[in-house]
């Protein structure tokens, strides 16, 4: 019999995890998304069930997410930085949403998609964007620095990642 590994135990979590489904609402932005104890919910019995630990940390002002391997000890982590953010409800928010992006990064999970299109057979051509790309310098500074003014004029004039949109628009709650 050949020995588990922490990556023999994540391929089988993630064959029984499937995508998780956006049951939270956001009502200031109108859209969709699954919240960190949904996607506990289903992560940690599917942990257990494989002998993995999840842990999520925060060190050195980032949020971490760890999975270690009870029987091993071999770990896998993923991390991002917390916005300089000094009211502590605006933290809590940022906190509890780099926790779920982290651990839906660190496994590779997919929400279910909410769009209306994906009912429909075909989806409409988009138009071409012309907007100039926002630069990882200008993400960066829009953390940890921008104003409202500043994320809102980013999110309407520059085109970037979906996950940098939703980040950014999330960050927006905050400010």
């Amino acid at each position: 019999m050949e020995k588990s590994t922490i990556y023999t135990k994540l391929f089988n979590l993630k064959e029984k995890v499937g995508k998780i489904s956006k049951d939270s609402k956001n009502p200031f932005f109108k859209s969709k998304y699954f919240d960190v104890n949904s996607l506990l919910e289903n992560v940690e019995p599917l942990c257990h069930d494989n002998r993995l630990l999840l842990l999520q940390p925060i060190l050195s002002n980032k949020v971490c997410t760890k999975i270690i391997d009870i029987d091993s000890g071999e770990e896998i982590s993923s991390e991002i930085d917390l916005p300089n953010i000094t009211d502590p409800q605006k933290l809590g928010s940022a906190i509890t949403y780099f926790r779920r992006y982290t651990l839906q990064s660190l496994l590779g999970i997919q929400a279910e998609d909410d769009d209306a299109n994906k009912a429909s057979a075909k989806t409409p051509a988009k138009a071409e964007d012309n907007r100039p790309w926002l630069t990882d310098k200008g993400l960066n500074y829009l953390k940890d620095q921008g104003s409202h003014q500043e994320i809102n004029e980013a999110l309407e004039n520059r085109r970037m990642k979906n996950f940098d949109r939703e980040a950014l628009t999330e960050l927006l709650k905050l400010k």
